[in-house]
């Protein structure tokens, strides 16, 4: 397996000196940045670190676009969807660039890792001053520095070296008490469906020392939750293995958990093919780790499992939620599901629904299926949009079913939540969740946000739990 390569600490001090050049060239003028993330938690995380180079260039964050100096637009590829949802948003930003003509736009992310978007956007985005790919963005600064230096735009693709991991990045967090942390990028699976190689490169796992000395500093500085992000977190440590025992995702996870400090660990995503009963057994035996697991399935028949390239089966996949509920009975577990992929039959489907039943999940994640250019899936036979639709709805309505009959008997129980803040629906109350990452709404003070409370569930809906402060 091909080794990451770390940046040298050399080449990180360089882009700290463009930061610098940067920051002098506005000349202590007040500046302000907006980013706009599309896609997975990894991109977030991916947006936090851009966030704080330009903190350090000299930029203050802001929500409003039309007040910015800086754009950055931090796209996603997995659906064409949020492409073209990517694309719409920077179409928005062009009568800014007409009133602020110093106004600097840069577009990043997995989306325009694709050469035929790249090309987009210098075609049809001319008020676009750069963009570049996944690998490149420890190099935002110099990226920054050279558009506008240059007075010229600038469009940078991956290297054709993207097994690389930078360390000593400045990060700006969003305020509250939860804390993104990757641990590893890219993806050697090559889904057949699944644009993610390609864009994120292959697997790279961060050295063990960095990732706990990251953890170490957000308990101290009082982070109540920590979520480890990767494309696939059972495959952490494989690049890393050298001769003897191997370190992997479940010796990591043991590891953070000797860290001193009152945080929960979260844990996204995980694949079948390498989820263990040795993660399992970790993830019971210590009580900082959430007893709740996503498990993407993707499909209940073996033969779409096998289209997709999945590398698992419905037996095995079986036998690891056998193995969770053996060992935390209480364990909340979740799911993504894709509908319609090429080739899938009336029967392939029943298999699926027949999944969601013998598992009893407690939510899934539902997509069409969407071709993404340059995968193989994209070349096979689709299925009729009218059938896609129709086994959509389904499948939502076998779900909605479900997760009735699971939370119904939550009713009266006393749940601790980790309060997050106001809800989005209705500001009177206050939202959380629990271990098992269940919502729940209830009245409550401000002064509870970031802290536990005590609620007793006194209505239960598939989707989102009520009660009152005990």
């Amino acid at each position: 397996m091909k080794q990451t390569r770390l940046i040298s600490s050399e080449e990180v001090r360089e882009q700290s000196e463009y930061m610098q050049k940067v920051r002098s060239f506005w000349g202590g003028r007040e500046l302000y940045v907006y980013i706009e993330t599309f896609g997975c938690q990894q991109n977030e995380a991916d947006s936090e670190r851009l966030c704080g180079m330009a903190v350090e260039m000299g930029y203050t964050p802001t929500t409003d676009p039309a007040e910015a100096d800086l754009i950055l637009i931090n796209t996603c590829a997995v659906r064409e969807h949020a492409e073209l949802k990517a694309l719409s948003i920077t179409g928005q930003f062009k009568h800014l660039k007409e009133k602020k003509p110093s106004l600097q736009i840069g577009i990043c992310g997995c989306m325009v890792s694709q050469e035929h978007r790249k090309e987009d956007v210098r075609r049809k985005y001319p008020y676009v001053n750069f963009l570049f790919g996944t690998s490149m963005l420890w190099r935002f600064p110099q990226i920054l520095w050279e558009a506008m230096h240059a007075k010229r735009r600038t469009f940078h693709l991956d290297t054709g070296d993207p097994g690389n991991i930078a360390e000593g990045l400045p990060v700006r967090r969003a305020p509250g008490h939860k804390a993104w942390v990757s641990i590893m990028y890219g993806c050697n699976n090559f889904c057949t469906y699944c644009v993610v190689p390609y864009v994120r490169g292959r697997e790279r796992s961060r050295q063990p020392a960095c990732i706990l000395e990251e953890v170490r500093t957000l308990a101290a500085e009082g982070y109540r939750e920590i979520t480890l992000l990767g494309q696939n977190v059972n495959s952490y440590g494989k690049d890393l293995a050298a001769e003897g025992e191997r370190y992997d995702f479940a010796d990591l996870l043991s590891d953070i958990c000797k860290i001193p400090g009152d945080f929960q660990i979260r844990f996204m995503t995980s694949h079948p093919k390498d989820a263990s009963e040795k993660l399992i057994d970790v993830m019971a035996r210590e009580p900082k780790i959430a007893k709740a697991f996503h498990l993407p399935l993707q499909s209940g028949s073996d033969n779409i499992l096998r289209a997709m390239n999945r590398v698992y089966n419905r037996e095995h996949y079986l036998h690891l939620i056998d193995y969770m509920r053996e060992k935390m009975p209480d364990i909340a577990i979740t799911t993504d599901i894709i509908v319609g992929f090429p080739g899938e039959t009336e029967e392939d489907f029943e298999d699926t629904l027949d999944m969601l039943r013998r598992v009893g999940y407690d939510n899934i994640y539902s997509f069409l299926y969407s071709p993404r250019k340059g995968t193989p899936a994209a070349e096979m036979t689709p299925v009729p949009q009218a059938i896609k639709s129709a086994r959509f709805q389904r499948l939502l309505d076998t779900q909605y079913e479900i997760a009735a009959r699971k939370v119904a008997g939550l009713v009266g129980t006393l749940q601790t939540v980790l309060v997050e803040g106001r809800s989005k629906t209705d500001v009177t109350r206050l939202t959380g969740r629990t271990e098992q990452n269940r919502l729940v709404h209830f009245e409550g003070d401000d002064a509870l946000i970031g802290r536990e409370a005590v609620i007793r569930i006194t209505r239960a809906e598939p989707h989102a739990l009520f009660g009152e402060l005990e």
